[in-house]
């Protein structure tokens, strides 16, 4: 009997060790990394001056502007669109090294 309970201990520890280090991989490469990016994201957006070359989730490129509360005014080729401050997903041109990889 006293090989059962043993067992049955040992099983449960096991399976404990295993939900653990399952909670850290999961932590590890799939909250961790989407934290970086929604912080940096909310940098860029932070950051927006009217002058910058940006591009949108959608892919259009353009100009800010204006910045009007959580609206973005960027100018494109045939005019201008209005979009909000989340839409804006990097910075285009001069290389800029802090817009993010989505």
């Amino acid at each position: 009997m006293p090989a059962v309970v043993l067992a049955q201990e040992a099983a449960g520890q096991s399976s404990l060790i295993f939900l653990v280090v399952m909670v850290a991989v999961f932590w590890l490469f799939i909250i961790r990394p989407q934290r970086t990016r929604s912080k940096r994201q909310q940098e860029l957006v932070a950051s927006l001056q009217v002058g910058d070359q940006v591009q949108t989730v959608g892919g259009i490129k353009g100009r800010v502007t204006s910045l009007d509360g959580d609206d973005v005014i960027i100018d494109i080729e045939q005019g201008r669109v209005r979009v909000t401050r989340r839409a804006i997903a990097s910075r285009v041109g001069e290389g800029d090294s802090s817009s993010p990889t989505l």
